[in-house]
Protein backbone atom coordinates (compact mmCIF):
# COMPACT_ATOMS: atom_id res chain seq x y z
CA UNK A 1 0.00 0.00 0.00
CA UNK A 2 1.62 3.36 -1.10
CA UNK A 3 1.57 6.60 0.67
CA UNK A 4 -0.92 8.26 -1.42
CA UNK A 5 -3.28 5.12 -0.50
CA UNK A 6 -3.09 4.99 3.41
CA UNK A 7 -4.20 8.75 3.10
CA UNK A 8 -7.48 7.98 1.53
CA UNK A 9 -8.09 4.79 3.89
CA UNK A 10 -7.22 7.35 7.04
CA UNK A 11 -9.53 9.91 5.65
CA UNK A 12 -11.87 7.48 4.98
CA UNK A 13 -11.85 6.27 8.70
CA UNK A 14 -11.79 9.38 9.49
CA UNK A 15 -15.03 10.68 7.27
CA UNK A 16 -17.49 8.12 8.89
CA UNK A 17 -16.70 8.49 12.55
CA UNK A 18 -16.95 12.56 12.35
CA UNK A 19 -19.76 12.06 9.80
CA UNK A 20 -21.15 9.85 12.91
CA UNK A 21 -20.60 12.41 15.14
CA UNK A 22 -22.08 15.49 13.31
CA UNK A 23 -25.36 13.39 12.83
CA UNK A 24 -25.66 12.67 16.54
CA UNK A 25 -25.49 15.55 18.29
CA UNK A 26 -27.43 18.21 18.42
CA UNK A 27 -27.45 20.86 15.71
CA UNK A 28 -26.18 23.99 16.09
CA UNK A 29 -24.01 23.08 19.03
CA UNK A 30 -20.10 23.80 18.55
CA UNK A 31 -19.08 20.06 18.59
CA UNK A 32 -21.48 19.82 15.37
CA UNK A 33 -19.95 22.98 13.44
CA UNK A 34 -16.07 21.15 14.62
CA UNK A 35 -17.28 17.36 13.64
CA UNK A 36 -18.58 18.73 10.46
CA UNK A 37 -15.61 20.78 9.57
CA UNK A 38 -13.65 17.81 10.38
CA UNK A 39 -16.04 15.92 8.09
CA UNK A 40 -15.18 17.86 5.42
CA UNK A 41 -11.88 18.49 5.00
CA UNK A 42 -11.95 13.95 5.01
CA UNK A 43 -14.69 14.34 2.61
CA UNK A 44 -12.06 16.29 0.29
CA UNK A 45 -9.04 14.46 1.15
CA UNK A 46 -10.80 10.89 0.33
CA UNK A 47 -12.33 12.06 -2.94
CA UNK A 48 -8.86 13.78 -4.28
CA UNK A 49 -6.92 11.21 -3.46
CA UNK A 50 -9.38 8.93 -5.62
CA UNK A 51 -9.61 11.32 -8.23
CA UNK A 52 -6.22 10.77 -8.13
CA UNK A 53 -5.37 6.79 -7.68
CA UNK A 54 -7.99 5.75 -9.98
CA UNK A 55 -6.40 5.80 -13.18
CA UNK A 56 -3.75 3.56 -11.68
CA UNK A 57 -6.84 0.58 -11.72
CA UNK A 58 -7.54 2.32 -14.27
CA UNK A 59 -11.37 3.31 -12.37
CA UNK A 60 -13.52 5.88 -13.99
CA UNK A 61 -16.38 5.27 -11.79
CA UNK A 62 -13.85 6.13 -8.56
CA UNK A 63 -12.56 9.40 -10.97
CA UNK A 64 -15.72 11.24 -11.43
CA UNK A 65 -17.03 10.05 -7.92
CA UNK A 66 -14.01 11.57 -6.36
CA UNK A 67 -15.29 15.01 -7.56
CA UNK A 68 -18.88 14.38 -7.39
CA UNK A 69 -17.85 14.05 -3.25
CA UNK A 70 -15.74 17.19 -3.38
CA UNK A 71 -18.46 19.11 -5.40
CA UNK A 72 -21.38 17.44 -2.71
CA UNK A 73 -19.23 18.41 0.45
CA UNK A 74 -18.23 21.73 -0.81
CA UNK A 75 -21.48 23.17 -1.49
CA UNK A 76 -22.90 21.83 1.90
CA UNK A 77 -20.38 23.70 3.60
CA UNK A 78 -20.91 26.57 2.03
CA UNK A 79 -24.60 26.77 2.30
CA UNK A 80 -24.20 26.15 6.46
CA UNK A 81 -21.08 28.46 6.90
CA UNK A 82 -22.49 31.25 4.24
CA UNK A 83 -25.86 32.44 6.38
CA UNK A 84 -27.21 35.28 4.25
CA UNK A 85 -28.49 32.46 1.93
CA UNK A 86 -27.35 34.70 -1.35
CA UNK A 87 -26.54 33.08 -4.53
CA UNK A 88 -22.93 34.17 -6.06
CA UNK A 89 -20.37 33.50 -8.38
CA UNK A 90 -19.50 30.22 -6.25
CA UNK A 91 -23.08 28.42 -6.51
CA UNK A 92 -23.06 29.41 -10.78
CA UNK A 93 -19.04 28.01 -10.41
CA UNK A 94 -20.71 24.86 -9.01
CA UNK A 95 -23.90 24.18 -11.39
CA UNK A 96 -21.25 24.63 -13.75
CA UNK A 97 -19.18 21.92 -12.44
CA UNK A 98 -22.71 19.73 -11.48
CA UNK A 99 -23.00 19.85 -15.26
CA UNK A 100 -19.98 17.90 -16.23
CA UNK A 101 -20.42 15.52 -13.81
CA UNK A 102 -23.43 14.95 -14.89
CA UNK A 103 -21.85 14.72 -18.55
CA UNK A 104 -18.94 12.35 -17.95
CA UNK A 105 -21.48 10.14 -15.96
CA UNK A 106 -23.69 9.86 -19.09
CA UNK A 107 -20.19 9.36 -21.32
CA UNK A 108 -19.72 6.03 -18.60
CA UNK A 109 -22.73 5.19 -18.97
CA UNK A 110 -22.98 4.87 -22.25
CA UNK A 111 -19.72 3.35 -23.03
CA UNK A 112 -20.56 0.55 -20.37
CA UNK A 113 -23.46 0.06 -22.59
CA UNK A 114 -21.42 -0.35 -25.69
CA UNK A 115 -19.19 -2.87 -23.64
CA UNK A 116 -21.47 -5.08 -23.02
CA UNK A 117 -23.23 -3.38 -19.65
CA UNK A 118 -20.30 -2.77 -17.74
CA UNK A 119 -17.65 -0.32 -17.36
CA UNK A 120 -14.41 -0.82 -15.41
CA UNK A 121 -15.84 -3.34 -13.61
CA UNK A 122 -19.33 -1.31 -12.60
CA UNK A 123 -22.47 -1.63 -14.39
CA UNK A 124 -24.08 0.72 -16.67
CA UNK A 125 -27.41 1.26 -14.15
CA UNK A 126 -24.62 3.08 -11.28
CA UNK A 127 -23.27 5.67 -13.96
CA UNK A 128 -26.90 6.45 -14.87
CA UNK A 129 -27.94 7.01 -11.56
CA UNK A 130 -24.90 8.60 -10.35
CA UNK A 131 -25.51 10.94 -13.19
CA UNK A 132 -29.64 11.41 -12.21
CA UNK A 133 -28.45 12.68 -8.62
CA UNK A 134 -25.70 14.92 -10.60
CA UNK A 135 -28.52 16.22 -12.64
CA UNK A 136 -31.03 17.01 -9.82
CA UNK A 137 -28.23 19.02 -7.55
CA UNK A 138 -27.45 21.14 -10.44
CA UNK A 139 -31.24 21.51 -10.92
CA UNK A 140 -31.36 22.42 -7.25
CA UNK A 141 -28.32 24.98 -7.81
CA UNK A 142 -30.53 26.38 -11.09
CA UNK A 143 -33.22 26.80 -8.56
CA UNK A 144 -31.42 28.84 -6.04
CA UNK A 145 -29.14 30.65 -8.43
CA UNK A 146 -32.35 31.85 -10.12
CA UNK A 147 -34.34 32.74 -7.02
CA UNK A 148 -31.33 34.70 -6.02
CA UNK A 149 -31.19 33.77 -2.08
CA UNK A 150 -32.61 31.15 0.51
CA UNK A 151 -34.32 31.20 3.38
CA UNK A 152 -32.94 29.77 6.60
CA UNK A 153 -34.55 26.13 6.60
CA UNK A 154 -34.34 26.20 2.92
CA UNK A 155 -30.50 26.74 3.62
CA UNK A 156 -30.10 24.18 5.89
CA UNK A 157 -32.18 21.60 3.55
CA UNK A 158 -29.79 22.22 1.31
CA UNK A 159 -26.60 22.07 3.94
CA UNK A 160 -28.04 18.52 5.02
CA UNK A 161 -29.02 16.49 1.99
CA UNK A 162 -26.19 17.12 0.11
CA UNK A 163 -23.52 16.37 3.44
CA UNK A 164 -25.73 12.91 3.63
CA UNK A 165 -25.21 11.92 0.22
CA UNK A 166 -21.76 12.57 0.38
CA UNK A 167 -21.65 10.57 3.80
CA UNK A 168 -23.36 7.88 2.24
CA UNK A 169 -20.49 7.95 -0.82
CA UNK A 170 -18.11 7.08 2.22
CA UNK A 171 -20.48 4.81 4.35
CA UNK A 172 -21.67 2.64 1.23
CA UNK A 173 -18.04 2.74 0.25
CA UNK A 174 -16.77 0.70 3.04
CA UNK A 175 -19.43 -1.31 4.53
CA UNK A 176 -20.27 -2.54 0.96
CA UNK A 177 -16.95 -1.93 -0.83
CA UNK A 178 -14.79 -2.98 1.50
CA UNK A 179 -16.33 -6.36 2.49
CA UNK A 180 -12.79 -8.53 2.19
CA UNK A 181 -11.49 -6.51 5.14
CA UNK A 182 -14.40 -7.45 7.49
CA UNK A 183 -15.09 -10.85 9.48
CA UNK A 184 -15.73 -13.96 6.73
CA UNK A 185 -19.03 -14.35 8.88
CA UNK A 186 -19.93 -10.64 8.20
CA UNK A 187 -19.38 -10.70 4.40
CA UNK A 188 -22.51 -10.93 2.50
CA UNK A 189 -24.58 -10.29 5.00
CA UNK A 190 -27.83 -7.94 4.13
CA UNK A 191 -27.68 -6.38 7.74
CA UNK A 192 -24.45 -4.33 6.10
CA UNK A 193 -26.65 -2.52 4.04
CA UNK A 194 -28.45 -0.50 7.37
CA UNK A 195 -24.95 0.98 8.31
CA UNK A 196 -24.43 1.93 4.59
CA UNK A 197 -28.06 3.48 4.10
CA UNK A 198 -28.09 5.40 7.33
CA UNK A 199 -27.63 8.77 5.64
CA UNK A 200 -30.41 8.19 3.82
CA UNK A 201 -32.70 7.69 7.00
CA UNK A 202 -31.23 10.41 8.60
CA UNK A 203 -31.41 12.39 5.93
CA UNK A 204 -35.48 12.00 5.60
CA UNK A 205 -35.52 12.32 9.34
CA UNK A 206 -34.26 16.18 9.70
CA UNK A 207 -35.27 17.63 6.42
CA UNK A 208 -38.79 15.99 7.64
CA UNK A 209 -37.93 17.71 10.80
CA UNK A 210 -37.47 20.85 9.66
CA UNK A 211 -40.51 21.17 7.45
CA UNK A 212 -42.48 20.67 10.21
CA UNK A 213 -40.71 23.65 11.94
CA UNK A 214 -41.97 25.64 9.11
CA UNK A 215 -45.08 24.27 9.21
CA UNK A 216 -45.88 25.01 12.52
CA UNK A 217 -44.05 28.39 12.80
CA UNK A 218 -46.91 29.38 9.71
CA UNK A 219 -49.91 27.92 11.79
CA UNK A 220 -48.66 29.72 14.96
CA UNK A 221 -48.22 32.83 13.10
CA UNK A 222 -51.03 32.40 11.28
CA UNK A 223 -53.42 31.54 14.57
CA UNK A 224 -51.36 34.63 16.66
CA UNK A 225 -52.76 37.28 13.32
CA UNK A 226 -56.15 35.70 14.08
CA UNK A 227 -55.97 36.12 17.56
CA UNK A 228 -54.84 39.58 17.14
CA UNK A 229 -57.38 40.58 15.09
CA UNK A 230 -60.79 39.04 17.44
CA UNK A 231 -58.74 41.31 20.19
CA UNK A 232 -59.06 44.32 17.94
CA UNK A 233 -62.53 43.40 16.68
CA UNK A 234 -63.19 43.19 20.64
CA UNK A 235 -61.44 46.42 21.33
CA UNK A 236 -63.85 48.55 18.69
CA UNK A 237 -66.99 46.68 19.54
CA UNK A 238 -66.19 48.06 23.28
CA UNK A 239 -65.38 51.59 22.17
CA UNK A 240 -68.78 51.40 19.95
Amino acid sequence: MNALMIVHVAAGGVSLLAGALAIGVRKGQRLHARAGNVFAAAMVVMGVTATILSPFKPDRSTLIGGIFVCYLVGTSWWAARHRDGRAGRFEAAMMGLAVAIVAAFLYCGMLAVENGGSLDGYGAALFFANAALAALAAAFDLAFILRGKLSGAQRLGRHLWRMCVAFFFATGAFFLGQQDVMPAGMRGSLWLFVPALAPFGFMVFWIARLNFIKIFRRGAKAAGGAFERLVQAGRAADAS
